[in-house]
């Protein structure tokens, strides 16, 4: 006897995902043992099932009140097709018990504290809204409606945290793993997920590295450093020649973690590979989280240069925007090769128009899909935010997931990890293909868009796409843009 029935029907309620793998082995036992009595003795007439009763053990079968007759092929399609599930109910199991929906885990790690909190929880929230919409439609349908439960963790904009975060959800049941913004958390919580053989969704973590490890449990959703470089080398190139003004000098500021230094980095090599004609004269590096950069500004002013290509965060774009302005440094424009720090609704707001005629290089939202305008819509309606590019693909990566478990029909690693690897998703809110990953795990349908901050008296509706055409939502690029002082 493997289990009692006392414990057998709390544990259905209990570990269900235990219980029908129990089902399955010994249902498989069952239909082989019979298999070969069969072969042995020849047809069997009669099949008596023990049940267990509190005043005397009688055999299912040997009285009518106990249970009914069946013969051996009728029992084996019924309990093999299906695992006794419908053999149970024939023979009484509640109903109750039978049809509880399994509740698959995901662990979402996001930066919701520290220097990228604002990020992280509009990050969070997305997630939420998209298990609580995949819940609302029926859960995981090849799964008898399971549903999808987040388990929550705070990498507090810290890789050595996400980590931490990570293997704690895994221990608390954590079939998916989904984050974390930061490429350096990124890389860590890969790493922890190859050790546990545990798949890792990232919808927000850009650096190339991550994936280039040979990793068979990680994949991304987002665009890779790599793309936004050449997105951005792309879109700088058709800016100046639509407008005909070269600009000659050019300094790169970066935060000093990983992505900023990579991202950075990557630039400057594309961009002399590229033979773009613009001398780079200074690239300036400072502390993620840093609150003053007025030293560093005054080093910009004193180079003149006609351009900044800034790879930053909310807080540190803020701080050096307004810095700009205080210090009256003459620019053609910033031109962000690809970070963020210039779209989100509250820097916009914040800023006003010392933010505008900004043009960014982005993993962008499509402002033309029905996904994006129904997913917005009721992100509005639930937190008082817009869906921006950040939370965007936060709800794709989920989505993805629950594509994949779908596809799978299990909470299995393997069986998840080989439906990630066939995906092909085309129901998204963001600009690109349909999410299709590669040997590395990367999604070769992401792409980005360059937007610009523009002049509206609605805060929320001045960042717009200007290119590529099919996505833009504007005709006119504003370049060069006025002073900071002048607007």
């Amino acid at each position: 006897m493997i289990s009692g029935h006392q414990d057998f029907y709390p544990a259905l309620l209990e570990a269900p995902d235990s219980i029908h793998l129990l089902l399955e082995i010994t249902t498989a036992f069952v239909v082989k043992w019979l298999a070969a009595q069969e072969a042995v003795d020849g047809p069997f007439k009669r099949i008596a099932i023990a049940d267990y009763n509190d005043n005397k053990k009688e055999g299912i079968g040997m009285k009518k009140k106990a249970g009914k007759e069946l013969n051996r092929r009728t029992f084996i399609k019924t309990s093999g097709a299906i695992g006794l599930g419908l053999a149970a109910s024939s023979f009484g199991v509640p109903t109750l018990l039978r049809a509880a929906p399994t509740k698959i885990k995901i662990g979402s790690i996001q930066p919701v504290t520290g220097p990228l909190a604002v990020i992280g929880q509009g990050q969070r929230k997305a997630n939420i809204m998209a298990a609580r919409q995949i819940n609302a439609a029926g859960g995981i349908k090849s799964m008898g409606g399971a549903q999808l439960e987040l388990l929550l963790g705070d990498s507090e904009s810290k890789p050595e945290v996400g980590r931490q975060e990570a293997d704690r959800l895994i221990k608390d049941g954590a079939v998916v793993l989904q984050g974390p913004f930061q490429s350096g958390t990124a890389m860590a919580i890969a790493t922890l997920a190859e050790q546990r053989q545990v798949p890792f969704v990232m919808d927000v973590a850009a650096l190339d590295a991550i994936t280039q490890k040979g990793y068979q449990y990680s994949f991304r959703v987002f665009i890779t450093a790599k793309g936004l470089v050449g997105g951005a080398i792309k879109y700088l190139k058709q800016v100046t020649e639509m407008k005909g003004v070269m600009p000659k000098t050019a300094v790169v500021t970066n935060t000093a973690d990983p992505f900023g230094k990579g991202m950075s980095g990557g630039f400057l090599k594309g961009l002399e590979k590229s033979g773009f004609p613009i001398k780079i004269i200074d690239r300036i590096q400072y502390p993620l989280g840093i609150q003053d950069l007025s030293t560093e500004v005054a080093k910009i002013k004193s180079l003149k240069p006609d351009l900044i290509f800034p790879v930053s965060r909310p807080g540190d774009s803020v701080i050096l925007t307004r810095e700009l302005y205080k210090q009256r440094v003459p620019l053609m424009g910033i031109f962000c090769p690809g970070s963020p720090g210039w779209y989100e609704p509250h820097v916009v707001k914040d800023l006003d128009k010392l933010i505008l005629y900004v043009l960014v290089n982005v993993p962008w939202v499509n402002p033309n899909s029905t996904v994006y305008q129904k997913a917005n819509a009721a992100f509005y309606k639930a937190y008082n935010q817009i869906l921006d590019t950040n939370s965007a693909y936060a709800y794709t990566g989920t989505l993805v997931i629950a594509d994949a478990i779908e596809r799978a029909g299990s909470a299995r690693a393997d069986d998840i990890v080989a439906a990630l690897k066939k995906t092909n998703f085309k129901d998204h809110p963001v600009v690109g293909g349909p999410v299709q990953f590669n040997e590395k795990g990367d999604n070769i349908g992401a792409m980005t868009a360059l937007i610009q901050v523009q002049k509206d008296p609605d805060y929320l509706k001045r960042v717009k796409i200007v290119m590529p055409k099919e996505f833009a939502q504007s005709d006119e690029i504003v370049f060069p843009a006025p002073p900071l002082w002048e607007r």
